[in-house]
């Protein structure tokens, strides 16, 4: 079923978005920032501190996310901040959780459903 917003996408270009939609998600790196942004808006360098991870790495994946609108950005004095998407990334991270609680989370304990 294609939603009411890509009514005017072909079929070809839609799959081509979805592709890019999940990959970005695929990304545990980009994951583990979109849950720390999920807290609180942060810069570059607190980013990389949290996540103990190369600062190199950690703009390309904010580049990524932010070009595929998971985060925007606000220059506040000398920094740029990172903030998650609350109209629709915030409320679909919520729904994953839930989804991942009732239907996912036995297969890592070996559980059967």
């Amino acid at each position: 079923m294609i939603g009411r917003n890509t009514h005017k996408i072909s079929e070809k270009d839609l799959y081509k978005s979805y592709k890019i939609f999940f990959r970005t998600l695929v990304s545990e790196s980009r994951l583990r920032i979109i849950n720390l942004l999920r807290k609180k808006s942060m810069n570059v360098s607190q980013i990389v501190r949290e996540l103990k991870a190369d600062q190199t790495a950690v703009s390309h994946d904010l580049r990524r996310l932010k070009r595929c609108g998971f985060v925007s950005s606000e220059v506040k004095g000398k920094f740029r901040y990172y903030k998650l998407n609350e109209k629709t990334i915030r409320p679909l991270m919520n729904l994953i959780d839930n989804h991942m609680a009732g239907n996912c989370i036995h297969i890592l304990k070996g559980c059967r459903k």
